[in-house]
């Protein structure tokens, strides 16, 4: 007996309720004058608050806004789907480009520890100017990639076989709850667990008590999504159990577990992009999300980013702080954590991009390009430095040459940890002449995981990993490659063998948009019904 889903009559790619995406490289007038007409509102109101913000740097601000406020447009408007990968970085890209530069300047918010330039205004304009042609062609390169015909074309879909997925993924639980709770035992129970990292606040990762533990948390970090899928492949059988009730019990119980496997370990954007991964999972396996449920959701994210940073910032004595009454502001003091650092400085990079421009255009400037160094340390980071002792350095090294002259790097005494981006790490390499380029890559990228949504069967086992390909996609605006490379393997090894494992390979013929729905000049599909 097969324990598979198996596919029921002809259906059409699509995951989301509502108009499927049209296939068009052009905006629809709609959407570019809206979006043009609300960055110039938001304009307009940051000029009535605060005089600092007349500059000629709002126009290149205003064009970056509009070019990527259009897939954020279109992502309300419905017409990306809920988890298309162009409208999420929309969305997101549009607090990045846009509302974080001009926050800066009203909120007078800037980097700090670093010589700052005479006026931050025209750096952030000149970065602008080339974040604004990057867009373009991120834009262009995008739709080109997402926009190619897959009529006829037989592919390969992985269908769910319910026995070998649960098989595997009870041995993934077990060896990943096993190694967990040896480390709770190393460390001395939960409590002690968070008191290791408390104590390594300020002493820098290589002394904490988690040093040499990278391995192993590679597997026990991941029992939460790996315990989610399965009670996914379980629970698709029932559609009775489908409430909303049911949607916020799941997430609420998965943000707890992920708190007792790696959340406790300090590092708020594991847990939260954990907590985006199991919201695409409800959404493709168990019931669609709605965008109200989403804004929700983010603000939910935003109130816990804040507070979950006092714990970072002091570990366990934020507990007891809280637990004697200590107000937030009293907190904000002792960590130098606020809610407005959170949003310039976790969510966006634009001050920082600034500044690294104005280092590498200043005329006595003694800034040498990395030219793929920190990559090729990103890679090495695969090698145990047991085997390779004096291993390359990553972004660390040209990050803090960057920053503070190119004889300031030294590991035992100064080194920057900032994170840079895609523009950042880019300018550190190549200098900001190729930061368009890697956005036009960036854009082939996100357009080829949008074709993979159009095209991908409703029922493939490959949709549990869709919401890490994603997440992985927006965060290359705020991560470096390290970052990067080391989440992917950390959140998706393990979980992509269960999903494997569980799988059945079968022929797919693909029916892409343009058969069942037709698109008109305008870009918008037009209103003919799919064919039965």
């Amino acid at each position: 007996m097969n324990d598979g889903v198996a596919s029921s009559g002809r259906k059409t790619p699509g995951h989301d309720k509502g108009t499927p995406e049209p296939l068009r490289s052009k905006p629809s007038r709609y959407t570019l004058i809206l979006s043009a007409s609300l960055c110039a509102l938001t304009v307009g109101i940051f000029l009535l608050l605060s005089g600092r913000i007349a500059h000629w740097f709002l126009l290149p601000i205003l064009i970056c806004g509009t070019v990527i406020g259009c897939d954020a447009i279109d992502w309300m408007r419905g017409r990306l789907k809920l988890f298309s990968p162009a409208g999420i970085i929309g969305v997101l890209g549009l607090h990045f480009f846009f509302l974080a530069p001009l926050l800066h300047v009203a909120w007078d918010f800037w980097m700090g520890s670093v010589e700052p330039p005479r006026d931050w205004r025209d750096w952030l304009g000149w970065m602008a100017v080339i974040n604004a042609i990057g867009l373009v062609l991120y834009r262009l390169a995008r739709i080109r990639v997402f926009s190619r015909p897959d009529r006829g074309v037989i592919t390969k879909s992985w269908r769910l076989n319910r026995r070998r997925l649960l098989l595997a993924g009870g041995c993934a639980l077990l060896i990943g709850a096993t190694l967990q709770l040896w480390v709770y035992i190393e460390l001395g129970g939960v409590m002690g667990y968070a008191e290791a990292f408390t104590q390594g606040i300020g002493k820098g990762q290589s002394e904490s008590s988690f040093t040499g533990m990278g391995w192993i948390f590679t597997v026990s970090e991941s029992v939460p999504i790996v315990a989610l899928i399965c009670l996914m492949a379980l629970l698709k059988r029932y559609p009775r159990s489908r409430s909303w009730l049911a949607v916020v019990l799941i997430l609420l119980a998965f943000l707890g577990l992920k708190l007792l496997f790696g959340g406790l370990r300090g590092s708020r954007a594991s847990t939260i992009w954990a907590l985006f991964w199991a919201a695409g999972l409800i959404h493709f396996w168990f019931r669609p999300l709605t965008r109200k449920f989403v804004f929700l959701g983010v603000g939910f994210l935003l109130i816990f980013m804040y507070l979950y940073g006092f714990y970072k910032g002091m570990g366990t004595d934020a507990w007891r702080a809280f637990k004697d009454g200590a107000a937030t502001s009293e907190l904000t003091d002792k960590t130098g954590r606020t809610f407005s650092g959170m949003l310039l400085g976790d969510l966006a990079r634009a001050d920082l991009h600034a500044f690294l421009l104005h280092r590498m255009m200043m005329s006595d400037g003694d800034y040498k390009y990395a030219w793929g160094r920190t990559y090729l340390g990103s890679v090495a980071l695969l090698v145990p430095r047991t085997l390779w002792a004096e291993r390359p350095a990553t972004k660390v090294k040209e990050g803090t040459q960057a920053q503070y002259g190119m004889r300031a790097y030294e590991p035992d005494r100064l080194v920057s940890s900032r994170v840079y981006g895609l523009a950042g790490e880019t300018m550190l390499n190549f200098g900001p002449l190729v930061v368009p380029l890697a956005y036009l890559f960036f854009g082939i990228v996100v357009g080829r995981l949008q074709r993979f949504l159009r095209r991908i069967p409703p029922d493939d086992m490959r949709l549990m990993l869709f919401p890490l390909l994603v997440n992985l996609c927006f965060s290359v605006l705020v991560s470096d490659s390290d970052n990067l490379l080391f989440n992917a393997i950390k959140d998706g090894l393990l979980p992509a063998i269960v999903v494997r494992l569980g799988s059945r390979v079968e022929p797919w013929k693909l029916e892409t948009i343009e058969d069942s729905y037709p698109i008109s000049d305008s870009g918008e599909p037009s209103p003919v019904p799919p064919r039965s």
